[in-house]
């Protein structure tokens, strides 16, 4: 027993050996200026003199940090189940245990790979007044009226499409699609490693049973998926903050209302060096990203009692 403890003790100490510069890594370039933000929070702007609460409740009654946060809840809102649901509903679609679904996976994946600069580019040829959204619109259905003319009498007139899809009311649905093609991909790599971890026999069985396509899903897909599902749902849940690229590209810093996000206020206060209020809304994003996986372990523990999975 003296032996195999030794030897314990010894694997330990050689497994932190090797640690220790990784850990020393993280402690000096993520731990301690983590510690610096959460100091910061509640000091004045010169980082000397502690103010208390001041700053959380200046930043939340700021009028753009609510705009940031609204908008920002309502795209995670808005995004999240569709980009899972079309992502495992593309996964469905395209997993073939025998390999003959990779050219369609290869294509469903292709715009993750392909840099945003490019990507966005491309939107913007489509979507601006002049791009080919309006050119096909304006062929399919000009627009058409009356008017007077310089004689006085009445003529029919053709005009063409040139809305700006960018900007206005149809600012937010484009974010939403553009965002969604380019990270569905993504998921459904995730989705389709989840439903090659569920053996093939489970489904044999069912066959033999009886039990149709929905039957099978519902019984033996969707519950196997479980845990891919708390995976995929927390990184496109981080994922969806790096929407700000396509965001700022399509529409640059000062974008519609409906899609001026929280990092598009980080932007603003780190040009403006408010290191204050950067810190302040940075714990804030924290704790209510604290908050959602608490309650989705809260969950995801609930479904397991109810299930026994």
């Amino acid at each position: 027993m003296r032996t195999a403890g030794g030897i314990r003790r010894r694997q330990s100490r050689a497994a932190w050996f090797f640690l220790a510069p990784s850990l020393a890594g993280v402690a000096a370039f993520n731990a301690v200026p983590f510690a610096d933000v959460v100091r910061r929070s509640f000091l004045d702007a010169m980082g000397k003199s502690s103010v208390g609460l001041d700053n959380y409740r200046s930043v939340c009654g700021n009028v753009a940090f609510q705009l940031a946060a609204v908008n920002t809840a309502r795209f995670l809102a808005v995004c999240l189940p569709l980009l899972m649901g079309i992502s495992f509903g593309l996964a469905l679609l395209v997993f073939r245990r025998d390999g003959r679904g990779n050219f369609y996976r290869t294509s469903l994946v292709l715009p993750m790979v392909i840099p945003v600069a490019a990507i966005v580019l491309v939107w913007k040829m489509i979507l601006c007044r002049d791009g080919l959204l309006n050119q096909f619109l304006t062929w399919i259905s000009p627009l058409e009226g009356w008017s007077l003319l310089p004689g006085g009498g009445v003529g029919r007139w053709e005009g063409r499409w040139e809305t700006d899809w960018v900007n206005g009311i149809t600012a937010f649905p484009v974010l939403v699609v553009t965002y969604i093609w380019k990270n569905a991909g993504y998921d459904l790599l995730l989705w389709l490693a989840g439903l090659a971890s569920i053996p093939e026999s489970l489904y044999d069985a069912a066959r033999v049973d009886g039990a149709g396509a929905f039957a099978r899903l519902r019984y033996i897909t969707v519950p196997g998926l479980s845990g891919t599902f708390g995976l995929v749902l927390i990184l496109s849940a981080v994922n969806s903050f790096r929407v700000y690229r396509e965001a700022y590209l399509l529409a640059g810093s000062y974008p519609d209302m409906s899609i001026y996000m929280i990092p598009h206020l980080f932007s603003h206060w780190f040009l403006t060096l408010d290191v204050q209020n950067m810190c302040t809304a940075s714990m804030l994003l924290i704790a209510a990203a604290l908050s959602v996986a608490a309650a989705a372990a809260a969950g995801r523990r609930a479904w397991r009692r109810v299930t026994g999975r």
